[in-house]
């Protein structure tokens, strides 16, 4: 069994890797995601000017559910309304060295459905 430590670190490598290929400009910024086991976090990022453009989580918003699937489409609809709000359509979804999977691809999923496009 790999020990907590060692999968963050394990998720630290692939999230750098990921972040040499692709970074957010002010046409397409990131939509970065990072997950808790109680929380969920989404930033829509213009990596050029190192500026946060919106955000969302569950623990800023208040969302009763906490870390489920059920909060991450919450979180995905919310930063989805305020970056649509701040004229961004277009996004590059970083996962954050996340699998595409459960909580993240449920709040990407509801982004889209929200109107953002990646």
């Amino acid at each position: 069994m790999i020990a907590k430590t060692e999968r963050n670190q394990i998720r630290n490598r692939v999230h750098f890797r990921i972040r040499q290929k692709l970074s957010g400009t002010a046409e397409r910024p990131r939509l970065n995601v990072y997950r808790s086991l109680s929380h969920i976090y989404a930033q829509v990022i213009d990596d050029s000017q190192g500026v946060t453009i919106a955000s969302a989580s569950t623990l800023a918003n208040k969302i009763d559910a906490g870390g489920n699937i059920a909060a991450a489409k919450e979180v995905g609809k919310l930063v989805a309304e305020k970056a649509i709000e701040k004229g961004v359509k277009k996004v590059v979804f970083d996962r954050g060295g996340y699998l595409y999977h459960g909580r993240i691809k449920a709040l990407a999923d509801a982004a889209r459905e929200a109107g953002l496009d990646f």
